[in-house]
């Protein structure tokens, strides 16, 4: 009896909890705010949920994400913009830019974990890396893929510590500013990968080029 009493009151928590999700668009430019949803509602479309409900919830988690994201990078071009027009003295203005920076990286840092958390109400693991893809053009399975593609003697565990740098990667671009941003962190990461690589013998350069010759001659055929 005690364990149905449990049960019931952690099932009638989790619903308390798992309450709509309100979009946190007050105050914002309408146009923005429909661009927002708009490309919310095209990652959660490649979701195909068939809960309505649950859906929406998770248009509006992403949809408040990008607008939590847009704040924080937001104050931080602000105050280097400010710093740029009137501080005079050379290193002062370096040291409030520099101050901005670290004050945007803080607050990114201490949001970013929480998007995850709320996506957990609704989704499950798959679907939550699904959403990661889908707010950074996909970049990591298309750069995996490549990267297999172009050196297809890669070992298991070279492949497993490929793939552990780009998951890495796309949490870094998840938090970009925009799509420049999110592209740098993967090239980053691609460079770091190139050079773990060529330490291991491999001449990327070779690689690439027979990689090249084989999408060429599949083409012809």
């Amino acid at each position: 009896m005690k364990k149905v009493l449990v049960i019931l009151v952690f099932l009638v928590s989790l619903d308390t909890y798992a309450q709509d999700v309100v979009l946190k668009s007050e105050g914002l430019d309408s146009a923005y705010v429909e661009n927002v949803l708009k490309r919310s509602q095209k990652i959660v479309d490649g979701l195909q949920l068939n809960d309505k409900k649950t859906a929406q919830n998770v248009c509006n988690i992403i949809a408040n994400r990008y607008f939590l994201l847009n704040e924080i990078h937001d104050a931080c071009a602000k105050k280097k913009q400010y710093a740029k027009d009137s501080i005079s003295g050379k290193g002062h203005r370096q040291r409030i830019m520099e101050s901005a920076e670290r004050r945007r990286d803080a607050e990114l840092y201490k949001h970013h974990f929480e998007f995850a958390s709320a996506l957990a109400l609704y989704l499950n693991n798959d679907q939550i890396d699904a959403v990661k893809d889908g707010m950074t053009f996909g970049r990591l399975k298309r750069d995996y893929q490549a990267t297999q593609d172009m050196i297809p003697s890669l070992t298991d565990f070279e492949k497993q510590q490929i793939l552990i740098w780009l998951k890495e990667a796309r949490e870094y671009a998840m938090d970009a500013a925009d799509s420049k941003g999110k592209h740098f962190w993967f090239d980053k990461y691609r460079g770091r990968t190139n050079n773990w690589l060529s330490g291991r013998g491999y001449d990327l350069k070779k690689e690439r080029d027979a990689w090249m010759k084989r999408i060429e001659d599949a083409k012809k055929k």
